[in-house]
């Protein structure tokens, strides 16, 4: 009872920091070893709060950096950074704000636009087109000077075109980042998915795996492009499909779909060698669903996530992973909009980032007694 007290008061104590303004979005917190000697506890409790300070949106950690305040706030409520010198205000609306990679994006994109002396406004669509329509209404109603936008499911034709075309007629210029829409061809900066997905594959052929399942949401781009990398590398290297070697999910289905298809698959005896996940999240649940079924990684099942967040070294499984240039695609985006804003570029190129795979201890080779010969 005396540790769970103890884990309360430090859960709190952080949480009152946040919601008092003593520590603001984007600013770190104290370290792991500060906060033992702060609050005269172990550091299993600080780590447990903070862990889930971090899970409940209250912060987000950076590879090699720290943990950091979120950009916290409720559904697509937008959340406005003090005005500057200039008076300009940039909006940014991203599908998440306060999980996974989108802190770093999001920090990526604040330092350098405050540092020119911009004001923004962040608004969130939780991948939902109907909130996505509530933020562009929104930033159009507040005369932003531009607009960065990560697409809600890009995948699938978007009925919110006309308000970007609004922006158009406006001479607002604006950019997307991680997927774009095709039917407006605007200025992009993205990673080249197609190829992360055919990389994060070849490393499993690589290591002698041929039973190698696919998990790919499909009402987004990035998931539709690594499918297409997954099936590339197969073909390339002679591997013979086989049946339900691809499952695929939307945003709503994620956890019944997924789950639902890996417990069949696992609960046979004929069963995959290997799994590539849509991103690091999804990688996640998958080792939960393998654990559940007393099966290893990597000895028993080769696993590959996607971003390299921080995600990938929080398990006892180091996580291998397709890297995400994140902050740096942030800052990358924040220069590109205020070019075009203030009329030294009316014209940015695109960006395509190609991803590197980075290899930890989710992934090895295959057991002798599982290799089994392609036939080309």
């Amino acid at each position: 009872m005396a540790q769970k007290t103890k884990y309360n008061m430090v859960k709190e104590k952080i949480t009152d920091w946040i919601t008092s303004g003593k520590v603001k979005p984007g600013e770190k917190i104290h370290s792991e070893n500060e906060l033992v000697k702060m609050f005269g506890v172990s550091r299993h409790t600080v780590r447990q709060a903070v862990g889930d300070l971090v899970h409940e949106g209250w912060l987000y950690r950076e590879q090699g950096a720290g943990t950091f305040c979120s950009f916290r706030q409720e559904e697509n409520e937008q959340t406005v950074l003090p005005a500057q010198t200039n008076g300009k205000n940039i909006g940014v609306i991203t599908t998440y704000i306060s999980d996974y990679i989108f802190p770093s994006i999001i920090r990526g994109i604040e330092s350098y636009l405050t540092a020119q002396g911009y004001s923004l406004t962040f608004a969130c669509t939780d991948n939902d087109i109907e909130k996505e329509k509530q933020c562009l209404q929104t930033m159009l109603s507040r005369n932003i000077d531009g607009l960065i936008v990560e697409p809600t499911k890009s995948s699938i034709y978007n009925p919110n075109i006309h308000y970007y075309l609004e922006l158009e007629q406006h001479n607002i210029p604006y950019l997307m980042i991680n997927q774009f829409y095709p039917q407006l061809a605007p200025p992009h900066i993205v990673v080249n998915d197609e190829h992360g997905g055919y990389i994060a594959t070849e490393h499993l052929i690589k290591l002698g795996h041929r039973k190698i399942i696919g998990l790919f949401k499909t009402d987004d781009l990035q998931g539709v492009n690594r499918m297409q990398g997954f099936i590339r590398a197969f073909r390339e290297h002679g591997i013979t499909f086989f049946p339900d070697m691809v499952i695929s999910y939307s945003t709503e289905d994620m956890n019944e779909k997924v789950n639902d298809r890996l417990n069949k698959f696992y609960s046979s005896d004929d069963r995959p060698t290997a799994i590539v996940c849509y991103n690091d999240q999804l990688a996640l649940m998958v080792l939960d669903v393998l654990r559940n079924h007393q099966i290893s990684v990597p000895e028993d099942v080769s696993v590959v996530g996607y971003d390299d967040s921080f995600l990938a070294e929080t398990f006892e499984v180091k996580l291998t992973s397709v890297a995400h240039p994140k902050m740096e695609m942030g800052i990358e985006a924040a220069k590109r909009i205020v070019s075009a804003v203030e009329g030294k570029d009316n014209n940015p190129q695109s960006i395509i980032y190609e991803p590197e795979l980075v290899v930890r201890n989710s992934t090895a080779p295959i057991k002798s007694k599982d290799i089994v010969i392609s036939q080309e």
